[in-house]
């Protein structure tokens, strides 16, 4: 498989970066796709070394999914890619329009936050006890 080919498969990995180890079944619903183009999502970036498949230990006949140590690593600098090019991007603006941007930085947080509170009542709703500014706290230590 083509390195392209795995950073649009993991694009979705980012969900179970903030989350942890996620059912293929909510992965599917919350990517709207069926779950057996899920598994073989899963099943690509599993060849690759970026996820691994577990069990539940609330419930063995359920399969979790899970980012691996080389999944982390990726994810990580894909954002760190992304940011730098963003960067990069705000470097070339007038200093008015960065002053906008700095200026919205904290709705863009509250934002950002609501977001994060959204997610978890939902996979709560699901059945699911995930916190994810906790996930992500620990993936930025």
């Amino acid at each position: 498989m083509r390195t392209t080919d795995i950073a649009e498969a993991a694009s979705w990995v980012r969900g179970v970066e903030r989350t942890g180890p996620r059912r293929i079944t909510d992965l599917a619903a919350s990517e709207g796709v069926t779950q057996p183009s899920m598994t073989a999502l899963v099943t690509v970036l599993e060849r690759a070394g970026l996820v691994e498949r577990g069990q539940d230990p609330r419930d063995q006949r359920v399969v979790l999914v899970a980012l691996t140590a080389a999944g982390t690593d990726y994810v990580r600098s894909r954002r760190r890619a992304g940011a730098e090019a963003f960067a990069q991007l705000i470097g070339k603006l007038p200093p008015d329009e960065i002053a906008t941007l700095l200026a919205a930085a904290p709705a863009l947080q509250h934002l950002h936050e609501l977001d994060d509170d959204h997610r978890a009542a939902a996979y709560q709703a699901a059945g699911q006890a995930a916190d994810p500014s906790a996930h992500r706290a620990r993936l930025e230590e």
